[in-house]
Formats: C-alpha cells, sequence, structure tokens
C-alpha cells in the first residue's frame, strides 16, 4: 500500500513565512522603536527659549553692528564715488589723446603723400620738364621744408603714440580700482542688510506678550537715561554755580575788573554760532517723523551721519559723510559745555551721532524700524562731542 505521507506540505518551523508583509513590518517598526529610543537617549537639549533681556541686548548688539557697517559703507561709497570720477577724467583723457593720434596720423599721411608724388620724378627729369628754372628750384625748396615738418609730425606722431599708451594703462589700473571697490561696496552693504535682518528675525519671533514687556523695557531703560540726564545737569549746574562764586570771590583781590564772559567762550562767537544752530535746529525739528534708513542722506530718510550732514549744510557747513570724519571738524566741546547744534557720538567706535538741543536731549536717526526723534543724549554712552563752526 502506498503510503500519503510524501504527498503532505511540510511546515515551516515558525509557523509563518519569512517573507510575508507581517514580519517585515514587524521586523521595519523594531528597527524604528530601537533607532528612535537611540536617538532619544543621544540627542542634544534643545536650546532654551532666550529671555526678554536677553532678545533686547541681542537686537541692540545687532543695531549697534550695522551702525558701524552702515559708516564702513558711506566712507566705501564716498571713495567709490570719488574714483568713478577719477576714471571718467581718465576716460576723457584717453580719448583726448585717441584723437591727437590720428591727428598726427592725418598729418604724416598727407607729407607721405606729398612725398611720393615728389619722389615719382628723378631731380634731372625735374628740371628739365619743369616750367622753369626758378620753378624747379622753388618746388625743391618746398620739398626740402616739407621734409622738415614731416619728421616734426613724425615726432609728434610717436609723442602722441606714448603719451595715449600710458593714458590707456591709468585708465585700465583705475577700472581695476574701481571694480575692486565696487566688490568691497557690494560686501558692505551685504553685511549691514545681514545684521539687520538677523535683528529683524529675532523681533518677529516673539510674541504679542513679549513685544508689549520689549516695549516696557525700552520705556525703562529711556526713562532711566532721562533721569541720568536731569542728574547730569543738575550736576553740571552746580559746577557752574561754584566755578561763578569762585571768579566773583577772586575778582576784588586781583582786580579783575568787568570781564563779563562765561566760562565757555566769547559772546560773539556764540552769537554767530546761536544764528547756525538755530537754522541746523530748524531743520533737524522738521525732520522728525522721518524713518531711520541706513545709507541715507534725505529728504524722505536719514541714516545717523546723514540726519547732521544734512542739518548743518541748511547753516552753510558742509561735514563730511561719517561719523569718523565728522568727529574731526571743528573744535572738541567737554559735555558740561554742549550748545544747541553741537554734535554728539557714541560708543568706542564712533558709529553714531546726534545734534544736541539743550536740557540734555538730541534730535537723531536712531536705528533701522525707527523715526527721526528726540532723545536723550545719556540713552547711549557717549564719546565726545565737536561744534562744527
Amino acid at each position: 500500500m502506498p503510503t500519503l505521507a510524501s504527498h503532505r506540505k511540510s511546515r515551516s518551523r515558525t509557523g509563518v513565512r519569512a517573507n510575508t508583509p507581517a514580519v517585515g513590518f514587524t521586523t521595519a517598526a523594531l528597527a524604528s522603536v530601537t533607532l528612535l529610543s537611540t536617538q532619544s537617549a543621544t540627542a542634544a537639549p534643545a536650546e532654551p527659549k532666550p529671555s526678554i533681556e536677553e532678545v533686547q541686548k541681542k537686537v541692540d548688539d545687532l543695531y549697534r553692528q550695522a551702525g558701524t557697517a552702515t559708516q564702513q559703507y558711506n566712507k566705501a561709497k564716498e571713495a567709490t564715488d570719488t574714483q568713478r570720477k577719477s576714471v571718467d577724467r581718465v576716460l576723457d583723457d584717453v580719448a583726448k589723446s585717441a584723437e591727437k593720434v590720428n591727428e598726427a596720423r592725418r598729418s604724416l599721411g598727407t607729407y607721405a603723400a606729398a612725398q611720393y608724388r615728389a619722389g615719382a620724378v628723378g631731380p634731372t627729369a625735374a628740371l628739365m620738364f619743369a616750367d622753369s628754372p626758378e620753378s624747379y628750384f622753388e618746388q625743391t625748396q618746398l620739398m626740402d621744408r616739407l621734409t622738415d615738418r614731416q619728421q616734426e609730425a613724425v615726432e609728434d606722431f610717436q609723442k602722441e603714440q606714448r603719451s595715449a599708451a600710458k593714458q590707456r594703462v591709468k585708465a585700465t589700473k583705475s577700472l581695476e580700482t574701481l571694480t575692486e571697490s565696487q566688490t568691497s561696496l557690494k560686501a558692505g552693504k551685504q553685511k549691514v542688510q545681514n545684521k539687520l535682518a538677523a535683528a529683524r528675525s529675532l523681533l518677529s519671533d516673539l510674541t504679542a506678550e513679549e513685544k508689549a514687556r520689549l516695549a516696557a523695557l525700552e520705556r525703562k531703560k529711556e526713562e532711566e537715561a532721562r533721569r541720568k540726564a536731569e542728574a547730569k545737569a543738575e550736576e553740571e549746574a552746580a559746577e557752574r554755580k561754584r566755578q561763578e562764586e569762585a571768579r566773583q570771590e577772586e575778582a576784588p583781590a586781583t582786580g579783575g575788573g568787568t570781564d563779563t564772559g562765561s566760562g565757555g567762550g566769547s559772546g560773539a562767537t556764540d552769537g554767530t554760532y546761536a544764528a547756525k544752530a538755530e537754522k541746523v535746529l530748524a531743520f533737524a525739528r522738521a525732520q522728525i517723523g522721518k524713518p531711520y534708513v541706513w545709507g541715507a542722506t534725505g529728504p524722505s530718510s536719514y541714516d545717523c551721519s546723514g540726519l547732521t550732514g544734512a542739518a548743518w549744510k541748511e547753516a552753510g557747513v558742509q561735514l563730511p559723510r561719517t561719523t569718523w570724519d565728522q568727529v574731526k571738524v571743528g573744535k572738541r566741546v567737554a559735555t558740561a559745555d554742549l550748545l544747541p547744534g553741537d554734535l554728539v557720538f557714541f560708543y568706542d567706535d564712533i558709529s553714531h551721532v546726534g545734534i544736541y538741543k539743550g536740557d540734555g536731549k538730541m534730535i537723531h536717526a536712531p536705528k533701522p524700524g525707527a523715526n527721526v526723534r528726540e532723545e536723550s543724549i545719556y540713552y547711549m554712552p557717549i564719546y565726545g562731542s565737536v561744534r562744527p563752526a
């Protein structure tokens, strides 16, 4: 009797085939769990969100860095504009030299044609075919003079060629320098934009509540600056009073006479300066509310040195473009001796400037996102002050 065992299908030892979807899914799931467990164990903890105070400090730092970069950009742009004008002049010289070369070439061509015509007939034949001996000798004398002039023309041509070559070399170098400056200018512009973008990004991540708290911190900072300004003004007033009392006590002993000048300077000079300063401040007040825009010099927007330059231009005084150069104009004055119209500079890198208006306040273009406004001069660390005229 034949056995039936050979017709039976053998069973898998595991009970399920290894290539079934269920096994594949289970294997993948286990692998994922294992991987996630490993990642969770090794992942670095998330960085804590910065506090409002830290955001304020970071934004202020970025705006200050942007201010410094703006002055660098302004200085580079000023130099580039000067270079561009120089290149234009050099190119004009190249064009003039080329025209002179062409004129010399035309002269040479005229003489060469005359010499060719004269050289086509020998001296004997020329004498034979001449209308008269006198006409022959007149022609010969003319050709001698023509040869001398031709030599001069050759020398002029060579001279103009050399000059034109030098002008072309100069133009090439000037264009290379201008191209390098324009590349640097573009990089400076990008640097400012990166700083401003980083500051805007920080501010945009804040919630409405955090923005309100940040505004409150700004108001607190401004109030502290106001109190500091008032305390400083009282201290300066007390110091001036002590100095005045000391002068009055010394006057009888020294026979000081009738010196009525103040400790700060002469009345005539101050009167002239005050008239200019009034024009400066009138202009500055009219700009209040206009936006700060980096690199702008008006009339619809300004950066800090753009505003001071435009304001003093109203009084007939031309200031340099950057804070770094404006601080070198006129004479330095102490904070205690400030007069309306004086320029007050801030930070160790002299990256900001405002126009003093009196009572410890100034008019300035503060920073991106803000408008021209009045503010305490003690809101930022003072570097120094100058009287432009």
